[in-house]
């Protein structure tokens, strides 16, 4: 028998030496790398700890000031002298003494509880002052918050005046603001740090270099029992490779250090032998073998023995999986069916937002399109968010015109204005204030569905375009052409007193802008842009949100009460009365208006509206259309029918008529005041004459497993309903004479959403026993709150 064994290759010094030198410079670089990688950690860590320490001693200041303040205020109210003029109800005498001998305090103040008097000296009274005489009430506590005066800044104190179980007045005093700014200005701050005193998105007093204060708020710690609190930001620092710390990557580098030397030492060794043999005069042919120059570059050295490097490998990723890039991940869930949304520090970062608008601006290179506007809501993490962006879409080659704070429907305009045809509007929308977000119009198509998941797939397969040379950037100030532009189509024929809350969104100042230009009186509330949204959630579509605009509208016996949304683009309404006039309800009036210059137009509405609409549309001769909810869907339905007007549950309207068919609340505002001026009459009358019955509002419910669609598409297949026409656009909407009853699954968050409406209250419980028996039957552990 013959034994064949196969001889397997022999690794030896002559086949690895020509590598040598080549492991030796990269071991040395890649030392040099974890080197400096090593001193930056250290550096940061340094710096870090250093503003932390400043941080924590200026909060502790600040505390102490403030619980100082807060005992004098307790003794000057326990005053006898003070309490028996607030009993003789002289609260004119009790508010002098208030501050009489309390260093640096000044106006004091005495009101009744219901602040009457506060409200009629509005504006001038200043609606800083009032917000904490109102929260003083409310939290029946002390509140402490820097207000604007007219002689600058100060810290005001309020708290309720008691006596037995009731509030008899409400005290407020006004202190030096040095009680708050003073820690800082003895702080240690080194000139590449950041440290400031916030209030909502105001700095009250600020140190070192203010190029950091968009990230602040990662350091950022509360001073206790206030609104206040000390931020402080380090310069970014790229991350360690793999993630270690300063003293890892020290180790690293020392180890590689070695490695390089001792690679240089296996390639000179051979050198030094042969010469000491021959200094030795040993002249002979045999020797350590080590390859010549020439045999070392042999042709016929076999290729396949080159390892690859996985440098050469590219990064792919499906969009079920976590696109990746060097140092940074991306989460497909923040690809959304309308937009991107997600939360900044987890899933949005400046890094991310750059992969984002190179994704943007290669879909546009593909498009042959050149040309992008860009503009941000008032959230704080909005200029990292758009500097980022504006950064991966100029390496992508194209031109960004920046138009800087703007609500979205700005931007929009801005494309059409500026004759860009795209943009983008860096939002997080109604969100809360650590969301953040894009929305994305390329060669006029808001992108949504296929179109958003595809720029995921672009990032996670590496089909990003790098323009050789970056696009030029610009910036613009568009807030006046928008403003001549609504107020050339529109003046309205009486003026209107309307009450505004922008919900401290973005529309806070353009908003009020546009009703004045239009003729209207306007009277703002929580107009300020404050990205933390102090005083209540930027979502119209939530009647509790409304509370504080049903109260003023009734204080100021104002016509109306006008509400936007985080960025703008969606609108609510109050009337005189109280009453929340639905979105639904609203364009039935909208659509009247339309139809009365464009008989037999398309009117396009979503599902989550009422019944009674398309009876309404009908009537007034027009053709109405149920579609899809979604304001990118909503568009793009527009545009393939031709309608003039569409609107939405959630309060998106959007006018093709004398406008250019995006949703915008401010438009649309002023849209309703210029109908409701040309009626006689009171507008609330106008508005309370609309079709009604009996509905709910949006009812959330979690979904199964925390997927919504999952659970619509066996609802839909299992459910069984008697005489009712039903419709699966989306979701199931269940139709019968006296009403309707709607599930479908939110497209931005893991939830059911849910909608009734009927004639009277008996087909109402009806149609949800109906609804609640078929779910309970698929779904027995539902948590249906019906």
């Amino acid at each position: 028998m013959i034994d064949m064994k196969m001889e397997r290759p022999q690794l030896s010094m002559a086949s690895i030496a020509p590598l040598l030198p080549l492991l030796a410079v990269v071991c040395a670089l890649l030392a040099l790398w974890f080197s400096w990688s090593g001193w930056q950690q250290y550096q940061d860590g340094t710096r870090r700890d250093a503003i932390q320490q400043s941080r924590d001693g200026a909060l502790k200041a600040i505390g102490d000031s403030l619980t100082a303040e807060r005992q004098r205020f307790d003794q000057q109210l326990a005053n006898p002298v003070l309490r028996a003029a607030i009993a003789g109800g002289d609260f004119a005498r009790a508010g002098a003494l208030l501050s009489d001998g309390w260093p640096g305090a000044s106006d004091g103040t005495v009101l009744a509880p219901t602040l009457d008097s506060a409200y009629a000296a509005l504006p001038e009274g200043g609606f800083g002052r009032l917000g904490v005489l109102e929260a003083a009430v409310a939290s029946d506590a002390t509140v402490a918050r820097v207000v604007d005066t007219a002689s600058g800044p100060r810290l005001a104190l309020a708290a309720p005046v008691r006596e037995a179980d009731s509030v008899v007045a409400v005290a407020l005093v006004m202190l030096d603001l040095k009680r708050v700014t003073g820690p800082l200005t003895t702080a240690a701050v080194p000139a590449d740090t950041y440290l400031a005193v916030r209030q909502g998105g105001y700095s009250v007093v600020e140190r070192g270099d203010a190029s950091l204060s968009g990230g602040a708020e990662v350091l950022a710690k509360p001073v206790p029992d206030s609104d206040l609190r000390v931020a402080a930001a380090v310069p970014g620092v790229a991350g360690a490779p793999f993630g270690l710390d300063a003293v890892g990557c020290l180790v690293v580098a020392a180890v590689l250090a070695l490695l390089a030397l001792l690679a240089v030492v296996a390639w000179r060794a051979p050198h030094l032998l042969v010469r000491r043999s021959a200094d030795d005069g040993a002249d002979t042919d045999e020797g350590i073998p080590f390859p010549t120059p020439a045999a070392a570059g042999d042709a016929s050295a076999d290729p396949d023995q080159v390892p690859m490097t996985d440098a050469a490998a590219p990064v792919v990723a499906t969009p079920t999986d976590t696109a990746s890039t060097p140092g940074v991940q991306i989460e497909p869930g923040i690809f959304r069916a309308y937009d991107i949304r997600g939360v900044v520090g987890r899933d949005l970062s400046p890094q991310v937002a750059e992969l984002i608008g190179q994704a943007i601006g290669s879909l546009m290179q593909d498009k042959g399109l050149q040309d992008i506007v860009v503009g941000r809501d008032g959230r704080l993490s909005g200029p990292e968010m758009a500097g980022g962006l504006v950064t991966g879409l100029r390496k992508a080659g194209r031109n960004v015109i920046d138009i800087g704070l703007a609500p979205t429907p700005l931007v929009y305009f801005g494309a059409y204005q500026l004759q860009a045809g795209s943009c983008v509007s860096v939002t997080g929308s109604h969100n809360p204030p650590d969301y953040n977000g894009f929305k994305i119009v390329v060669g006029g198509e808001t992108l949504s569905g296929d179109a958003i998941t595809d720029l995921y797939a672009r990032i996670a397969d590496g089909r990003l375009h790098n323009a050789p040379a970056p696009g030029r950037l610009e910036t613009r100030e568009i807030d006046d052409d928008y403003v001549q532009r609504v107020a050339s189509d529109i003046q309205i024929d009486r003026p209107l007193k309307v009450v505004v809350d922008a919900g401290n969104g973005v529309a806070g100042e353009l908003g009020p802008k546009v009703l004045e230009a239009i003729g209207a009186e306007v009277v703002p509330l929580y107009c300020d842009i404050d990205g933390t949204f102090p005083n209540h959630h930027p979502d119209p579509s939530e009647p509790h949100n409304l509370a504080d605009l049903v109260k003023m509208v009734d204080r100021l016996d104002a016509d109306l009460g006008i509400a936007f949304d985080g960025d703008g683009d969606r609108l609510g309404v109050v009337t005189r009365d109280g009453h929340n006039i639905f979105p639904d309800r609203l364009l039935m009036l909208f659509a009247a208006d339309v139809l009365e210059r464009n008989p037999g137009a398309q009117i396009i509405f979503d599902v989550k509206c009422t019944g009674r609409l398309p009876g309404y549309i009908l009537r007034h001769g027009g053709s109405p259309l149920m579609w899809k909810t979604g304001h990118s869907l909503i568009k793009a339905k527009m545009r393939e029918t031709g309608a003039e007007l569409a609107g939405e549950m959630s309060g998106h309207f959007f006018f093709g008529e004398r406008w250019y068919g995006f949703d915008d609340g401010i438009y649309s505002a002023a849209r309703l005041l210029e109908i409701l001026a040309a009626q006689p009459g009171r507008p609330s009358d106008v508005l309370d004459a609309l079709p009604d019955g009996i509905a709910t509002a949006e009812i959330k419910v979690d979904a199964p497993d925390g997927n919504p669609h999952a659970f619509v598409e066996r609802f839909v297949a299992a459910a069984q309903f008697q005489d009712a026409r039903l419709s699966t656009i989306d979701g199931l909407r269940v139709d019968w004479p006296d009403g309707w009853g709607l599930v479908r699954a939110s497209n931005t968050t893991p939830v059911l959403v849910m909608r009734f409406d009927a004639d009277n209250n008996e087909a109402m419980a009806r149609i949800k026993a109906t609804f609640r028996e078929q779910l309970l039957a698929l779904r027995p552990d539902l948590d249906l709150p019906f």
